[in-house]
């Protein structure tokens, strides 16, 4: 029986698991995004953000248990150097999955993970969108830019006209 075994263990032994989610942290560091299935997604989230929530303080016992995690030397650095910068006032919720559809082969869901704060196009979205107007408040604006623009030439015209 499974009771009170919450993690998925994705059809695989303990070591092969551990591997997998370490060698999936370090290319989501590197990269800041990676293609993957929603199951493995899933279960790196669970095992990348205690990482990197542990990068927010950068003492010499976090970078040695990051490292016994990751076992890469490169990641742990840009880990405690960039990424915890960008992440020093976030909470928690460092990951976003953006599900892609179904995989051609075998059907297998398929997502996006990725660091929040890197993705520029939906930080550029959310600008966007505080930023919008409606319509009516265009109209009127254009009516009243309508009414200024004439008053604002007309002196200069009269100007040219004296001279």
């Amino acid at each position: 029986m499974r009771h009170n075994k919450k993690f998925n263990h994705l059809s695989r032994k303990k070591a092969h698991r551990d591997a997998l989610l370490a060698n999936m942290t370090i290319s989501l560091i590197k990269h800041k995004r990676i293609f993957t299935t929603l199951a493995k997604a899933k279960a790196l989230r669970m095992y990348a953000e205690p990482l990197i929530n542990r990068a927010k303080e950068d003492s010499t016992v976090n970078r040695r248990l990051v490292f016994s995690y990751l076992q890469n030397k490169e990641a742990v650095t840009e880990l405690f150097r960039e990424i915890s910068q960008k992440i020093a006032d976030r909470p928690g919720g460092y990951t976003r999955i953006l599900k892609t559809g179904n995989r051609l082969g075998d059907n297998a869901k398929t997502c996006f993970i990725e660091l929040v704060d890197y993705n520029e196009n939906m930080l550029k979205e959310k600008k966007e969108a505080k930023t919008r107007r409606t319509r009516r408040s265009a109209k009127k604006k254009t009516a009243a830019e309508a009414t200024e623009a004439p008053v604002a030439e007309l002196p200069a015209a009269e100007e040219t006209a004296a001279e």
